[in-house]
């Protein structure tokens, strides 16, 4: 299976978001997108989303910023890909081009069904199964970057 760009940078935003502290200064989209190595405009997309879907919650002002919601701490990846990648199937048959074999094809059916699966191992990991020691320390050592009067 294949994951989105867009899911891919959800999750990112959701593994920078899981390992916060309170003792952390305000994480913002920005802090997220140079942390994660992607485009801040992207990243705002994704962390746009992840709060309509309620796994973030944003605030806006001097100290704001986005932090996970409970939701977001006990979802799981598998619940966190379907909710940002969609119902999308891996093969289209319709469109402006259908598949003649689409009445009659047990590729989709195959397709489906693997993908199901892919789905049901996600639903086996949390986001604190796949944040580390060591991913803490390297995304901190990118926020350690000093922060300049532009970046707030």
């Amino acid at each position: 299976m294949h994951l989105s760009r867009f899911t891919d940078l959800g999750l990112r935003a959701m593994m920078r978001l899981a390992v916060s502290s309170e003792a952390d200064a305000r994480v913002t989209v920005k802090r997220v997108a140079r942390q994660v190595n992607a485009s801040e405009n992207y990243v705002a997309k994704a962390v746009s989303r992840l709060v309509e879907l309620g796994f973030v919650a944003s605030y806006r002002g001097r100290s704001g910023g986005i932090f996970l919601t409970e939701k977001g701490r006990t979802a799981t990846v598998g619940n966190l890909v379907r909710a940002l990648d969609g119902a999308a199937e891996v093969v289209e048959c319709a469109g402006e081009h259908p598949c003649p074999l689409a009445g009659n094809c047990r590729l989709r059916r195959v397709l489906r069904d693997a993908q199901e699966a892919f789905y049901r191992e996600l639903d086996n990991y949390t986001l604190a199964d796949l944040v580390t020691q060591r991913t803490v320390e390297l995304l901190h050592l990118s926020a350690a970057a000093p922060t300049l009067p532009h970046d707030n």
